[in-house]
Formats: C-alpha cells, sequence, structure tokens
C-alpha cells in the first residue's frame, strides 16, 4: 500500500486542530450553557465533547498498538459503549478539554515520529465485520475525518448559545 505524504500532513494538521477548534468554539461561554441541550435530540456541546474523547480513547489506543505489534489482531471496542465506563459526560467542559487536548498531543507525537511506511501497519479488528483489516493511516483519516464533524456542530452549536 502507498501512503501519500500529502494525506499524512493533511491528517496530522486536522488532528492537531481539532482541540483548538473546539477552544475557540467555546470561549466566552458560561459552563452551564456548554452542558445545555437545544432539545432532546441534540448533544450539548459537552456531550460532543465527552463522544471524542471516548472515541480518542478507543481508536488511540488502536492505533498505538498497531504501532507496537506486527500487525496484532485487536477486538473492537465502540466508542459509544466505551463512554459508558466513563465519567466524561459529567465532567467539566474546560476539564474534559485539557484531558482531551493533553491526549491529542501523545498521539500526535507517536504519529509525527512514524517513517512514510509505517502508515501502513495494520491490524486486524474482531468483534465487529469479521476480519476487518484497518492501518494506522485508515484509522487516522476515520479520526479527522469523524472529528471534523462534531467540530462542526460544536461551533454551530456555540454560535446559537
Amino acid at each position: 500500500m502507498k501512503v501519500d505524504t500529502g494525506e499524512i500532513e493533511k491528517i496530522l494538521s486536522s488532528l492537531a486542530e481539532t482541540p483548538s477548534r473546539i477552544l475557540t468554539a467555546s470561549q466566552g461561554l458560561e459552563a452551564s450553557r456548554l452542558h445545555n441541550r437545544l432539545d432532546d435530540e441534540t448533544w450539548s456541546a459537552n456531550d460532543i465533547l465527552a463522544h471524542l474523547r471516548s472515541c480518542a480513547d478507543v481508536w488511540g489506543k488502536s492505533i498505538m498498538a498497531m504501532i507496537a505489534q506486527d500487525h496484532p489482531t485487536l477486538r473492537y471496542i465502540s466508542p459509544r459503549t466505551w463512554i459508558r465506563k466513563t465519567n466524561y459526560p459529567k465532567l467539566e467542559f474546560g476539564f474534559s478539554l485539557d484531558a482531551f487536548t493533553r491526549q491529542r498531543a501523545e498521539l500526535l507525537a507517536a504519529l509525527e515520529s512514524l517513517a512514510v511506511e509505517d502508515w501502513s501497519r495494520g491490524a486486524t479488528f474482531t468483534g465487529t465485520t469479521e476480519g476487518r483489516e484497518h492501518t494506522i493511516l485508515s484509522y487516522a483519516q476515520r479520526i479527522a475525518s469523524h472529528e471534523n464533524e462534531h467540530c462542526q456542530q460544536i461551533e454551530a452549536l456555540s454560535n446559537s448559545l
């Protein structure tokens, strides 16, 4: 699998921007407002951040396993299942953002240290679609794309709060 260095740079940039996008969108808003939902169906900014932290835990751990091991077999864990084992939704927004930012710095340091060919390192995931294969590149792309969508939600919410 040929890995494009331009794509790697784009992913790293997107992953690096996520914490600052969330900070910018939340600045100046009272903490209580960041926990408010507009309606029963819409997540609050804090709910979205809690979800992103859960995704970062699960997907980041998978990336670290792909870095450390030669093509491991990993059991897929849903971030929505994982979040129920945390207290993330109840935490204060600023505290969660600080923790997310520190965790992101660790992931970026690991990814930035990789040689281009290391982005092809992969894993087989079980507990989901049988034999599902992912690489560091595909998981990092997944995180970046997913976070972009949720950053847009937080940005839209902050404009309406």
